[in-house]
């Protein structure tokens, strides 16, 4: 049975231009670099995103990627909520209320074998053996 992998929750910081987001990606490389990385960004504080900050998110979610993981957005600022819009990035990830429910949404992603085995398990009565 395979063992649940952490997610890493980060807190992005108030301005994310070009000096930030190079520092932010210095933080959280060794999470992306980890074997199917999964991550969640709190970008609850940004209060000015610039196109840095943008390439950074989808840096972190390419790095990611490249190791079978994902980066998934939550408790967007309304000042980035506008900038993911306009660049369109919002299209591009995962996006939830708060750090809470994006962190949940990782245990849904089980493969679908494993996922049939387990409803099968709980629909089984105890002390019974499903086929």
């Amino acid at each position: 049975m395979e063992t649940s992998r952490p997610v890493v929750v980060k807190r992005v910081p108030e301005r994310l231009d070009l000096k930030q987001a190079r520092k932010f990606v210095r933080e959280v490389r060794p999470f992306l670099r980890a074997d199917r990385p999964q991550i969640v960004l709190d970008l609850s504080p940004v209060k000015q995103i610039d196109s840095a900050g943008v390439d950074m998110l989808l840096h972190c979610m390419g790095e990611a990627m490249k190791r079978d993981g994902d980066v998934k957005l939550a408790s967007l600022s309304p000042q980035a909520a506008v900038i993911l819009e306009l660049t369109r990035a919002d299209r591009l990830f995962e996006i939830y209320e708060n750090s809470t429910d994006a962190a949940r949404s990782y245990s849904g992603f089980l493969p679908n074998a494993l996922r049939m085995q387990q409803q099968l398990s709980e629909q089984t009565p105890p002390g019974q053996l499903a086929a």
